[in-house]
């Protein structure tokens, strides 16, 4: 009777045990994926496209800038007048034109007139050729003023986009040069998050799918977001990346973008991204 009890005993210990086994086995259905990243920082070295004297930088390093904002100015002492003479110089030659094309018009009528009798073919040619190089006068100093006016204009650094004034490179009374950048900025906007997916998880993600991003900084409180750009090519982890697979394994970068109308989140700080499943994997 003892003995029966023990084999009973060992059997349903032994089926419990292949049922908990089963059950290790089986995937356990998830409702949310969780990754983990950093805010992305993006940044814009801005330089003058030319080479004069800084003359002013109106922003100071931390100050937020929109785009089309005013962030510096060069010295322009010296491009003011060429501006004034190449535009002197552009009226002088138009009316110059002017005076040549009505001195052909009449050179064509007194040969037509006289039948050629009262001027030559060759000074009517030079009436004609006059009147070409007073128009290639014209042109030439039409691109004159307009090239001036654009270093005029290029004296003037303006902020491409909302950003944040990371670092000032150089100070006024430096000399600037379009390979020297001038202001260092970093992109507010759009804002995103860089995380890495694992292979296994690639097909519980797709474009425009909403996601919740936490940081340390404010426990409790989640910006809302949705998933952007999936990388098609796989890579291997960043060190600046924990994940509970080994930092070989490889991963897919996924950007998140996020909401962060009041700008608390700052470029490059640790982010959680939190994405809700609509269903558990099979």
């Amino acid at each position: 009777m003892k003995r029966t009890i023990v084999v009973v005993l060992v059997a349903a210990l032994c089926v419990a045990a292949w049922f908990g086994w089963q059950h290790l086995l089986k995937p356990t259905p998830r409702d949310a994926l969780t990754l983990y990243g950093n805010v992305d920082l993006r940044e814009v070295d801005l330089a003058f496209n030319n080479s004069q004297r800084i003359e002013a930088i109106t922003v100071q390093e931390g100050d937020h800038v929109h785009q089309g904002e005013v962030l510096a100015r060069l010295d322009t002492n010296r491009l003011v007048p060429q501006v004034q003479v190449a535009a002197a110089t552009l009226e002088l030659d138009r009316a110059n034109a002017a005076n040549v094309a009505i001195q052909l018009r009449r050179a064509v009528s007194l040969w037509r007139a006289s039948h050629g009798n009262a001027i030559s073919a060759q000074d009517l040619d030079n009436a004609r050729a006059a009147e070409a190089v007073a128009k290639a006068r014209v042109d030439a100093d039409a691109a004159q003023l307009k090239l001036l006016k654009a270093q005029l204009a290029d004296a003037v650094l303006v902020a491409p986009t909302a950003a944040i004034v990371r670092t000032r490179l150089l100070e006024p009374g430096d000399m600037a040069s379009p390979q020297t950048p001038v202001l260092s900025l970093a992109i507010t906007n759009p804002k995103w998050v860089r995380v890495y997916a694992d292979e296994v998880d690639l097909p519980l993600l797709h474009p425009g799918q909403k996601a919740w991003i936490e940081v340390d900084g404010l426990p409790g409180h989640r910006f809302a977001g949705w998933v952007g750009f999936i990388s098609p090519q796989a890579e291997f982890t960043p060190k600046s990346v924990e994940t509970a697979q080994l930092r070989t394994s490889l991963v897919y970068e996924v950007r998140v973008f996020v909401k962060d109308p009041q700008d608390d989140l700052r470029l490059g700080m640790p982010a959680t991204v939190i994405v809700p499943l609509a269903r558990a994997p099979r």
